[in-house]
């Protein structure tokens, strides 16, 4: 786990962490209502506000550095047998072999990841902002990075856009404002820009557990094997949007999707 962070990804998590604490220290001496609290005594909110940045940023590194259920050749050698004996082969597509992995039975919903070098448990995708896929093991924790770091990101909004406390005061000259508010500026872009990619990452995952779909059968369904034959609105794996969610949430452990499969498509070859 720890050689993965001195790898490729060190420099996207350092740059992810420098950066949040740059934004946060800009917050906190700028004129801005942290500081005002600050000067007034009043503690709670700046130490809200700190606690929240903390989580964010140890649910980021928790989430890049997991294993995001990377299936291992021997785990799969070992149960090659049973999951043979627990699944109609007579209705359930062949499981794959991997030509990179060299994995002789690829697990339904797995697929190889070229970045990370390991086929991943329900594959959804390989995000370059974590510098880690996103599968079985840490995609709800991935949901619950994203929410907190949305938050972190709306709050940070508020404090610098609030019109009474932003610290954005009128200069006489346009020289002179850039001088005192440049920095609050600057923060405000960045905070702006990841606030909008937040809320659509949000978004746009919250709708795919709720139907049991992953970013890489949304987007490739046509070429996937257990899926291509699927009608357009056909998901074998959608229990209802409650099921999704709890399933998703509170169940953690390895899933045989092979049997879900083969109870919801019967007729599939």
């Amino acid at each position: 786990m720890m050689q993965n962070m001195f790898r490729t990804g060190f420099l996207v998590r350092a740059t992810h962490t420098l950066l949040t604490w740059v934004i946060t220290l800009i917050l906190f001496l700028h004129n801005t209502d942290l500081r005002k609290c600050e000067e007034r005594g009043e503690l709670l909110l700046p130490v809200l506000f700190f606690l929240l940045v903390v989580l964010s940023v140890l649910l980021y590194f928790a989430v890049s550095l997991m294993d995001p259920g990377f299936v291992l050749a021997d785990s799969v050698k070992g149960s090659n047998e049973e999951m043979e004996s627990m699944i109609p082969q007579s209705s359930t597509p062949r499981l794959r072999r991997c030509g990179h992995c060299l994995l002789q039975q690829q697990p339904m919903r797995a697929k190889h990841c070229q970045t990370c070098k390991h086929c991943v448990r329900r594959f959804d995708h390989h995000c370059p902002w974590i510098e880690n896929c996103v599968g079985e093991r840490n995609h709800r924790w991935f949901i619950v990075y994203l929410l907190v770091q949305l938050l972190a990101l709306l709050w940070a909004l508020h404090i610098a856009l609030y019109v009474r406390v932003s610290g954005i005061s009128p200069s006489l000259t346009w020289s002179l404002w850039f001088r005192v508010n440049g920095f609050l500026l600057a923060a405000l872009v960045v905070v702006g820009v990841f606030s909008v990619v937040a809320v659509m990452l949000l978004g746009i995952h919250l709708y795919l557990v709720s139907i049991n779909c992953t970013t890489w059968e949304f987007m490739s369904r046509h070429r996937i094997a257990y899926l291509k034959n699927c009608g357009d609105e056909e998901n074998p794996f959608d229990r209802g949007v409650f099921c999704n969610l709890w399933d998703f949430f509170c169940i953690c452990r390895t899933v045989a999707w092979e049997q879900t499969y083969d109870r919801n498509t019967p007729n599939s070859v």
